[in-house]
Parts: structure tokens; C-alpha cells; sequence
């Protein structure tokens, strides 16, 4: 539960990718979440169902 997946959602935020976070209320451990939405402006902070249906394009 260190910084490397936040880390990773920021280089691909900066190279103009759509970045998506687990809402950090639902999350097993919401260290995770929040470190990625702490370490850049991410597209969308969703639940895991709302995530689901946006992959699927719903």
C-alpha cells in the first residue's frame, strides 16, 4: 500500500490518458485511493459498479 499505483495514475494523467479511482468510501483500504487522488486531478472517482458500467459503456 505504498505510492507506486498513484504514481502510475499521475504518468498516465500526464500523458493524456482517463484516469479512474475508486470511490475511497467503498474501497478494502482507502490509503489506495486516496494516494492516487492526492497525487493528481483524476477524471473520475466512482464505486465499483459505477466503474463497471462506464467500462461497459453504460
Amino acid at each position: 500500500m505504498n505510492n507506486d499505483g498513484a504514481q502510475g495514475l499521475k504518468t498516465i494523467k500526464n500523458a493524456g490518458g482517463t484516469t479512474i479511482v475508486q470511490n475511497p468510501d467503498e474501497a478494502e483500504s482507502r490509503e489506495m485511493p486516496d494516494a492516487a487522488i492526492a497525487a493528481s486531478k483524476v477524471d473520475y472517482v466512482l464505486t465499483l459498479e459505477e466503474i463497471v458500467k462506464l467500462l461497459a459503456g453504460n
